[in-house]
C-alpha cells in the first residue's frame, strides 16, 4: 500500500457541458458564488452555535457529514461540501444490475507466506475466521514460487518443492471455510536482463514469462482458487519498478494473464490490479483516473472482470461525503465508478483490495497514512463496511489491510506501516478484532441497489438450483424444484421488486403479510411498496419452475 500527494492543478470532468457564451457564464457564476456564500454563512452559523451549545448531537450529525471529529475540522469540512454544490457530480448508476457485487463483504489481506512454522499460518486463518471474515487476499509472489528459473518451481535453497507453502494455504482456506484472493505479482530477479537492479517489483521483460506463471498456478488449483488479482498498485512507484509507470505495458500486462487464466480454467474471475489513489500525474506516479482512462483506452475492458483499488480513509473518518478530486478520502471510489461506468463497465464491480485508518502512535514521527487510535480505528473499521453496503451496491469485497506481519520488524523501524494490523506478531488481539467480529455476525441485510440471486444476504430453503436460465441479467437465476421451496431475508428500505422468471405462482410475506403474486412473465418486476425501515420477506413457490432472477430495494 502506498499514497502519493501533490497540490497541483488537476482538470478531471465527471460530466458533458454544452458550450457557453460570456453572457451565461457571468450570470452563472454569480448566482453559483451567492448560493456558495449562502450556504457558508448557514454552515459556519450552525458551527458557531453548536460550539457555543456543546451539543454533542449536533456533533455527531456534523461527523456525519464531513468524518472530521473536531469543530474546527468540521467546518472546514461543511465548507468543502458546499464547494461541492458547485461540481460536476460522479455517476454511479446505484441501481445497475453488477456482477460480484453481492458477495459477502469481509476479506481481510494476509502475509502467511511470511510465516515459517505451518502452525502459525494454522492459527492465523482460524482467527481470520472466527472474527467473520470470508475472503483472504493473500500474495502468491511468483519471486517465491519459481525461484531459479524458467519452470523450475524447487526451492534449492531448501531442498523441497517451492508449492509446498502454498498448498498449504489452499488447504488451511478450505478447511475453514474461507474464500482466497490469489495476488500474482512480483517476479523473479531472471525475468529481466537487468536483475533487480530496475527494482524487485519490474514487469519482466517477457510479458509471456509472466502468462507461463499464471497458467501454472490456476492449473494447480483449479477448482480450488476461483479469484485471481493481477498486480497491485501499478500506476506508483515502486509497483512498476525504478521506471515510470505505463497503463498501457500494464493493459498489456494484464490481458496476458487474463487470457492465459481463462485458458486453463474458463470459471476463474480476474481482478485487475489494485489503484493507488494519488492526485501526481508522473513520471513515478499517476492519477488513478488517469491511469484508469488510460487503460481503458488500452483495451483493458475486455481483460478484467472486476476492478479493484485501495480505499484507506486517511486524515478523515468514513462518513466523509466530500467530493474533490484533489482530496483523498473515503469517497473516491464514486470517481472510479463514473470512469468505469462512461467506459461502459457499469455491470463490474468494484473491490476494495486494502482498507484502513492508521493507529500509529504518537512515538512514530512518520504520520503520512494519517493517525487515529486504536478506538477509533475499531469504530471506523465496522463504520466504513456499514456505509459501503448501505450507500455504495456496486461494491463487493472490502479486505481490511492487514491481519498481521509474521515479526515486528516494521515496528522495530517505527514505520507507520506496522499500525495497520488487527493482530499484533505475538497473535494478540488488537480493539478493532473485536469490533469486526461482533460486525461481521450480524443478521445479514439487503440495502438500497439491484441485487442478484446470489447475493450472500439471500437464504435459500429447499431444493432451489441455480443454473442457465433464457433472459437472466447474467445468464444465471435460482429456479424452485418442487413446491413449497422458500427464500429468506432481511433488506432496509421503503420499496421492494423481485425480477421472477419461468413459470408458476409464488406467494410473498412481508412482516407476515401476504402478497401472491400469479404466472409470473420472463423479466417482470413485482413491486411491494411499504414504509421505511428493516423489513422481513418470505417468499414461497406454489409449484416447480419459478426462477429468481434479482431482488431490488429502494430506500
Amino acid at each position: 500500500m502506498a499514497y502519493r500527494f501533490q497540490i497541483i492543478p488537476i482538470r478531471l470532468s465527471f460530466a458533458s457541458f454544452r458550450h457557453v457564451t460570456s453572457n451565461d457564464i457571468i450570470p452563472t457564476m454569480r448566482k453559483r458564488n451567492a448560493l456558495k456564500s449562502v450556504f457558508l454563512t448557514l454552515t459556519t452559523i450552525v458551527v458557531v452555535v453548536a460550539l457555543w451549545l456543546g451539543h454533542t448531537r449536533i456533533s455527531s450529525t456534523l461527523f456525519d457529514w464531513t468524518g472530521e471529529t473536531e469543530p474546527l475540522q468540521q467546518l472546514k469540512g461543511l465548507t468543502d461540501l458546499s464547494s461541492d454544490l458547485l461540481r460536476p457530480k460522479p455517476r454511479t448508476d446505484d441501481m445497475a444490475p453488477v456482477e460480484y457485487a453481492d458477495v459477502n463483504p469481509f476479506g481481510i489481506n494476509t502475509f502467511l507466506e511470511q510465516e515459517v512454522d505451518p502452525k502459525k499460518r494454522e492459527l492465523a486463518m482460524k482467527m481470520i475466521a472466527d472474527a467473520g471474515f470470508h475472503w483472504v487476499r493473500q500474495e502468491f509472489p511468483w519471486e517465491d514460487i519459481e525461484i531459479s528459473g524458467k519452470g523450475d518451481f524447487w526451492d534449492h535453497k531448501w531442498n523441497h518443492s517451492a508449492w509446498d507453502k502454498y498448498d498449504q494455504i489452499v488447504d488451511l482456506a478450505h478447511k475453514y471455510h474461507l474464500e482466497l484472493i490469489v495476488r500474482l505479482s512480483n517476479p523473479p530477479a531472471w525475468t529481466r536482463k537487468q536483475g533487480d537492479a530496475i527494482g524487485t517489483y519490474a514487469p519482466p521483460d517477457d510479458f509471456n514469462d509472466f502468462g507461463d506463471f499464471v497458467a501454472a498456478v490456476v492449473s494447480r488449483y483449479k477448482g480450488r482458487v476461483h479469484y485471481y488479482q493481477i498486480w497491485n498498485e501499478p500506476n506508483i512507484y515502486p509497483e512498476w519498478g525504478n521506471q515510470p509507470v505505463n497503463p498501457e505495458e500494464y493493459t498489456k500486462l494484464l490481458c496476458i494473464a487474463y487470457r492465459r487464466a481463462k485458458a486453463v480454467d474458463p470459471n476463474v474471475v480476474i481482478v485487475a490490479g489494485a489503484l493507488a489513489s494519488t492526485i501526481e500525474l508522473g513520471p513515478r506516479d499517476m492519477n488513478d483516473f488517469v491511469f484508469l482512462q488510460r487503460m481503458y483506452n488500452a483495451g483493458a475492458k475486455n481483460c478484467f472482470d472486476i476492478m479493484s483499488m485501495q480505499g484507506y480513509g486517511l486524515w478523515s473518518g468514513p462518513t466523509d461525503r466530500r467530493m474533490y478530486p484533489r482530496v483523498i478520502n473515503f469517497s473516491r471510489p464514486k470517481y472510479i465508478r463514473d470512469i468505469m461506468i462512461k467506459n461502459g463497465d457499469a455491470h463490474k464491480a468494484i473491490w476494495i483490495s486494502e482498507m484502513n485508518w492508521n493507529a500509529v502512535p504518537d512515538s512514530v514521527p512518520d504520520k503520512r497514512y494519517g493517525q487515529v487510535t486504536l478506538q477509533e480505528q475499531a469504530r471506523y473499521v465496522p463504520m466504513a463496511y456499514q456505509r459501503i453496503q448501505r450507500d455504495w451496491p456496486w461494491i463487493g469485497v472490502i479486505n481490511y489491510w492487514y491481519f498481521k506481519r509474521a515479526t515486528d520488524e516494521w515496528e522495530r523501524e517505527k514505520k507507520p506501516e506496522a499500525y495497520f494490523r488487527m493482530v499484533e506478531p505475538n497473535f494478540k488481539p488488537l480493539p478493532v478484532y473485536f469490533s469486526m467480529r461482533k460486525y461481521t455476525h450480524r443478521t445479514p441485510i439487503l440495502y438500497q441497489g439491484h441485487h442478484q440471486e446470489t447475493s450472500w444476504a439471500l437464504k435459500w430453503i429447499g431444493s432451489w438450483k441455480e443454473t442457465s436460465v433464457h433472459g437472466a441479467e447474467f445468464g444465471e437465476a435460482m429456479i424452485a424444484e418442487a413446491a413449497g421451496d422458500r427464500l429468506e431475508f432481511d433488506f432496509e428500505g421503503n420499496a421492494l421488486a423481485l425480477r421472477l422468471l419461468g413459470q408458476g405462482n409464488v406467494e410473498i410475506a412481508v412482516d407476515g403479510k401476504n402478497f401472491e403474486i400469479e404466472s409470473p412473465q420472463n423479466g417482470s418486476h413485482k413491486l411491494i411498496r411499504l414504509h421505511k425501515g428493516v423489513h422481513h420477506v418470505m417468499l414461497m413457490a406454489k409449484s416447480s419452475g419459478v426462477a429468481v432472477d434479482a431482488v431490488i430495494v429502494w430506500k
